[in-house]
C-alpha cells in the first residue's frame, strides 16, 4: 500500500465549493462469501429503511437531492443512474435484498444504505502512487464494475486516479481493476461528498462503514482522514 492520500484539483474545488471525501483503510481484512450475522444486519437495516422512506418521496430526500444535483452537474442522468446509495435504498422499498456479494461488499454497501453516502472501495494492494481528484480529459477510458466494455468519459466527470490509471468516477462507479474481491487483504475507502452534504455527515458514514468491516470482515480500520 503505496500511496498518498487524495489530492484535489483547483478545478474540481472551485467548480464544486463543498466537495470533500473522508478517506481511510481497513487492513487485515478476511473476507468470507457470507455471514449470518451480517445477514440478520440486513434484515434490519431494511427495516429500518422502510421506516424512514417510501419509494415515492426517496428523490425528494434533502440527501439524495445533493448527490442527484451533483449527477446532473457532471452530465449523469440520476434518474438512469442512480447515487449507489438511493440505488440501495430503493432495491430495499422496492421488496428487493441487498445483493449479496461478500463480506467486505455487502459491509460497505449496509453503511452506504443506511447513511445515504455513497461509498466507494479499493484494493489498496492495486494502487499505485498518489490518489487525486480531477476533471476527465475528453476520451480517457475506464471501465467500472460489471463493465463488459470500456467507455469514453467527458471532460466534465469528476474522477479519482492514482499515479497510473483512473479507479473510480465519483462518486459513482469503481473500477474492475480494483475492485474488492475475497482475495483483498487491506480495503481503502473513500467516504463520498459533494456540495451541501454537511462533511460531519461524511465522516459517520465513513465510520459506519469501517465498523462494519471490522465486525464482518475481520479488519482494523485507520483514523479516518477528511479531506480538504
Amino acid at each position: 500500500m503505496e500511496y498518498a492520500f487524495m489530492e484535489f484539483s483547483a478545478a474540481v474545488l472551485e467548480k464544486f465549493p463543498g466537495i470533500c471525501v473522508v478517506e481511510g483503510d481497513i487492513t487485515s481484512v478476511s473476507i468470507t462469501a457470507e455471514n449470518l450475522g451480517l445477514e440478520a444486519l440486513k434484515v434490519d437495516v431494511a427495516r429500518t429503511i422502510g421506516s424512514q422512506y417510501t419509494l415515492e418521496k426517496v428523490k425528494d430526500d434533502p440527501v439524495f437531492r445533493a448527490y442527484r444535483d451533483f449527477f446532473w452537474s457532471v452530465g449523469i442522468d440520476p434518474t438512469k443512474t442512480r447515487p449507489a446509495s438511493e440505488a440501495l435504498v430503493r432495491r430495499l422499498l422496492s421488496g428487493g435484498k441487498l445483493p449479496k456479494i461478500n463480506t467486505a461488499v455487502d459491509a460497505y454497501n449496509l453503511a452506504s444504505a443506511l447513511s445515504g453516502v455513497p461509498i466507494a472501495a479499493f484494493d489498496a494492494d492495486k494502487l499505485e502512487g498518489s490518489l487525486t481528484m480531477r476533471f476527465a480529459a475528453e476520451g480517457e477510458t475506464f471501465r467500472g464494475i460489471g463493465m463488459k466494455e470500456t467507455i469514453a468519459l467527458k471532460s466534465n466527470q469528476v474522477i479519482l486516479t492514482d499515479s497510473k490509471k483512473i479507479i473510480a468516477i465519483y462518486p459513482y462507479r469503481d473500477s474492475d481493476d480494483t475492485k474488492v474481491t475475497m482475495d483483498t487483504k487491506n480495503i481503502h475507502i473513500v467516504s463520498c461528498g459533494v456540495p451541501r452534504i454537511d462533511k460531519n455527515k461524511v465522516l459517520e458514514a465513513y465510520g459506519l462503514c469501517a465498523r462494519y468491516l471490522k465486525e464482518y470482515a475481520g479488519g482494523s480500520p485507520s483514523d479516518p482522514a477528511p479531506y480538504p
